[in-house]
């Protein structure tokens, strides 16, 4: 395999593919290079609650102006109307009655709905449609890199040569689980960082463990561990952050594995983390089958205790926000690969679908509800799905520009594509920042261009510390489309020039690797 390839597919946040509870080892290599770009002054941050298996939108948020067709469609699993949670401003749209905190939350005005969001060409795969969301292609195009690592790699172009370092000591995104998702992975490494789950986080915290079995083995694991604490570099900042803070809400629910995620984050915020992104997961959402309890009512069942959970848990992530004074800094939002069938199945459930509600919660989300209700076929078939309204990659401009502040230009070559931003969030980018003091240097920029966007042509600047340099410009999908350097070329600064006459308009990479630095940087050609 050769090396650019195993740095891409590595352990997360690690140059050595070793871990101990899924705390990876770290090993750091020496920063050199030119001048280093700022990035952009925010200390806001996004959590991403996402909702494995592909919840049932229609008994989620249920239209209740298309409830007689419902009830022809689906019987065996509809919510009972004069169960369902109503919502202020509206007459026609309530919630699942197992959701009665969010429906506090959106009666307070800190949660938005957006309705009927996805993608054109819906894909019905768990698997594809997951990676089309955590992307952001499109249906019919396969993207290798994630689209917050895009970001992320925007951001700190140069990672993970030198850090942490003084300007940026912290990880750059956290999920919570086993592995980083692909939502993180960026142009050339993965840009996050994962925490197995809630024990052994706290574990890693206090540097407590099980005892160890009086034996050889575990006298060796007793060292790993102990070594696996000592050499990981971001377990300090880590560690710090989360004893500067405690939780202070007592709404989170004993038993609810999203709301123990969601503690571990809020008190990373509080404790000072500068972490831009958090990753937490609730998974079941997968169903075919048993959907609904028919001998306790509709609303009760399975899908009734996964929405229980994921409303309980986000309520109380809010109030802890709130009460530890984060509030302003922070935004979530749910998503799920797609939502379910209007028509029931036999099985008491609901088979893959297309479009489904989308929740965005925080102090800083403007209320309210985006789109109308989905139109219910008054002789629905098991064909028949819901139309999309909003495509997702709008909600992330959205985030992208108005919450990470990015400028649209800039914003439109992270998703590929151009994505109008929405009214969704109240102004988040002309605040104080805590950043400010740390703006001046996360990191050196080893290769850049101007203009970007370009037309025709742009030149490219890169740093050579001496040896063999390669510069390779590829297309979204990862084709080489031209080879600009390929050669010695002495130590110092130097630039070349890249002719795209006669390629089509869109975001390019510029690969860059110098002796043990590699770097991407995402170039944006304009017709």
């Amino acid at each position: 395999m050769k090396r650019r390839d195993f740095l891409k597919r590595v352990a997360p946040m690690s140059l050595l593919p070793f871990a101990i509870n899924g705390q990876p080892i770290r090993a750091y290599g020496k920063l050199m290079g030119a001048e280093a770009e700022d990035f952009v002054e925010t200390d806001n941050v996004l959590v991403l609650v996402q909702l494995n298996g592909g919840n049932d939108g229609l008994n989620t948020l249920i239209p209740l102006d298309q409830y007689a067709n419902l009830s022809t469609a689906r019987p065996d699993v509809l919510i009972p109307e004069n169960k369902v949670l109503p919502l202020d401003g509206t007459s026609v749209t309530g919630l699942h009655p197992a959701m009665d905190k969010m429906q506090a939350m959106y009666n307070d005005g800190k949660m938005h709905i957006l309705q009927n969001v996805g993608y054109p060409n819906q894909n019905y795969s768990h698997f594809r449609s997951t990676d089309i969301w955590l992307t952001g292609s499109d249906s019919d195009e396969v993207l290798e890199s994630g689209w917050l690592g895009r970001y992320l790699s925007e951001e700190w172009p140069n990672y993970p040569n030198g850090f942490p370092n003084e300007d940026m000591e912290d990880p750059l995104a956290i999920q919570i689980g086993s592995l980083v998702s692909p939502v993180c992975q960026g142009l050339a490494v993965n840009m996050g960082f994962a925490i197995s789950n809630p024990t052994n986080y706290y574990q890693l915290l206090t540097g407590t463990y099980d005892d160890t079995p009086n034996t050889w083995a575990g006298k060796e694991l007793d060292y790993l561990r102990t070594v696996a604490y000592q050499t990981n570099e971001y377990a300090q900042t880590v560690k710090a952050a989360a004893e500067s803070a405690s939780n202070l809400s007592t709404k989170y629910p004993d038993g609810n594995r999203l709301a123990d995620q969601l503690k571990i984050v809020a008190q990373l915020i509080a404790g000072g983390l500068k972490t831009r992104v958090y990753i937490v997961s609730q998974g079941g959402f997968d169903t075919h089958a048993n959907q609904v309890d028919p001998t306790g009512g509709n609303e009760t069942g399975y899908h009734s205790f996964l929405l229980e959970t994921v409303s309980d848990a986000i309520d109380a992530f809010q109030d802890d926000l709130e009460l530890l004074n984060v509030d302003e800094r922070v935004i979530g939002m749910t998503f799920s690969e797609f939502g379910r069938r209007i028509v029931g199945n036999a099985s008491n459930g609901t088979d893959h679908g297309s479009a489904a509600p989308l929740f965005m919660f925080g102090t800083k989300v403007k209320s309210g509800i985006s789109g109308s209700n989905p139109t219910i076929p008054s002789n629905a078939t098991v064909n028949n799905n819901l139309a999309m309204e909003n495509d997702f990659r709008s909600i992330y401009s959205t985030i992208l520009q108005n919450w990470f502040c990015l400028d649209e230009a800039t914003s439109d070559s992270v998703l590929l594509h151009d994505f109008e931003a929405m009214d969704l969030l109240e102004s988040a980018c002309n605040t104080s920042s805590v950043m400010r003091d740390k703006r001046a240097k996360a990191g050196d920029a080893y290769v850049t261009n101007y203009p970007n966007p370009f037309g025709n042509s742009t030149t490219v600047k890169y740093h050579s510390e001496g040896g063999l340099v390669n510069i390779e410009i590829i297309d979204i999908r990862g084709k080489v489309v031209k080879a600009l350097v390929n050669a010695d070329i002495p130590k110092g600064s130097h630039t070349i020039e890249f002719d795209a006459t006669g390629l089509p308009a869109g975001t390019y990479y510029c690969k860059y690797q110098n002796g043990f630095t590699t770097q991407t940087r995402s170039l944006l050609k304009v017709r």
